[in-house]
Formats: C-alpha cells, structure tokens, sequence
C-alpha cells in the first residue's frame, strides 16, 4: 500500500484573492513581516498496491484533482507496511 500527500497550489502567474485576504487580515493583526500568502490544497490519498503509482497519481491529478490551467501539483509518495 502506498500513502500519497497531494499538495496543489495556484500558478506564480495566477492572482490569488484569498491569500490576499489571509495576508491583509494577518497585517491588521499586527503580523506586519508576511510578504506573501498563497492558499491551496492538501490531499491524502491511500492506494493499493498497483504497477505505476506515480503514473496513475500524475493522471488523478491531471484529470481531476488539480485544474493545471492554473493550478500546479506536486506529491510525495510513500510505502506503507500493513501492520
């Protein structure tokens, strides 16, 4: 079995309302050194056994989880050893 950390994040080209938000909120609380907030998502996936893990997490990722017309993905994958 395999455990897959999915961390998706908007393109450095793509404006970012929401993390303009977080960081105004954050400046009125007096946290004046925050450059830059950019949100995104966090997923946890965990697969059977299969042939091609990082293949079939690129196409997971590619046709639904993330929109790459301005979202960016990166994972991390790692073996679990049933207990």
């Amino acid at each position: 079995m395999y455990k897959v950390k999915v961390y998706i994040t908007l393109r450095e080209s793509v404006l970012d309302p929401q993390g303009g938000q977080v960081k105004r909120a954050l400046h009125t609380m007096d946290y004046k050194e925050v450059e830059e907030v950019r949100i995104g998502k966090y997923m946890e996936l965990t697969l059977k056994n299969t042939d091609d893990v990082e293949g079939r997490i690129d196409e997971m990722c590619s046709k639904l989880l993330a929109n790459t017309v301005i979202e960016d993905y990166r994972y991390e994958i790692e073996e679990v050893v049933p207990s």
